[in-house]
């Protein structure tokens, strides 16, 4: 398998996982305080989100560049 191949895959995957959730969240510990043995915590969650042109852009791309491997 080649590299343009498992590359054009990849970007198939990323891209439909893009459109399907358009984003990803993901969780940030932070330490408030810590008073002697006292230890007071505060998780953050951020979400990050991805573009539906980004999405579409790497599935396009994807495609692409299975079709021209194949051309070889």
């Amino acid at each position: 398998m080649s590299a343009k191949k498992i590359v054009g895959i990849l970007l198939i995957v990323a891209g439909v996982l893009a459109l399907a959730y358009g984003g990803f969240t993901f969780t940030k510990d932070r330490h408030q305080a810590q008073l002697g043995p006292l230890e007071l915590e505060y998780a953050e969650k951020e979400r990050i989100d991805i573009p539906t042109w980004a999405g579409a852009a790497a599935v396009v791309g994807g495609i692409l560049l299975l079709v021209l491997d194949r051309k070889r």
